[in-house]
């Protein structure tokens, strides 16, 4: 059964477990990358958003709000908490409900073992790619009025092919000062 979309926070906790789990340390600027990666995989594949919510074209990269807001409080910093919900009724604190369905377990999974090892840097600028949501959406922000300048889902639809897949933990190619041919 797929319960997308979910509450971007309790995602975010899942996605901390499980790099916890595989020995990654996330930052929240890490995890805003991560998040909307994986949003935008899974909106791809099924044309229905992951998480509830929207994204916004932040300076450094996307962000998503409300998630943002619940991990603030770690900085520059490792994460090391989690998240939690508000019982509207009472105000107490409560657990947020975990992503149950295998699918996205997975997705998880791929996300970290794909973009998990890259420094926050290297996920900013996969994220500012020419031509992605991001840099689609601070572009027309620059020409015309943009409130929030909120990343649409249909942007992302349109737009995300153009983020490129880094492999590795550097650039494959070293630091090249100029071109050359192949021999």
């Amino acid at each position: 059964m797929n319960e997308a979309p979910y509450d971007p926070r309790a995602l975010a906790n899942f996605m901390l477990d499980e790099a916890e789990r595989n020995g990654l340390a996330l930052t929240n600027l890490a995890l805003q990358k991560l998040l909307y990666f994986a949003h935008g995989m899974f909106l791809n594949e099924t044309k229905r958003p992951l998480v509830k919510g929207f994204f916004e074209a932040w300076q450094y990269g996307p962000v998503h709000p409300v998630a943002y807001k619940a991990f603030r409080s770690a900085g520059a910093e490792q994460i090391h908490f989690r998240a939690q919900g508000q019982d509207a009724l009472t105000g107490e604190k409560k657990p947020l409900q975990m992503p149950t369905d295998p699918a996205i377990r997975q997705l998880v999974q791929g996300v970290l073992n794909s973009y998990g090892r890259l420094s926050a840097g290297r996920l900013v600028d996969l994220s500012h790619a020419k031509n992605s949501p991001w840099h689609h959406v601070v572009d027309k922000g620059r020409t015309s009025v943009a409130f929030g300048l909120r990343i649409a889902d249909d942007v992302i639809l349109e737009r995300f092919k153009y983020h490129k897949v880094a492999i590795g933990l550097s650039a494959a190619s070293g630091n090249p000062n100029e071109d050359t041919p192949f021999t």
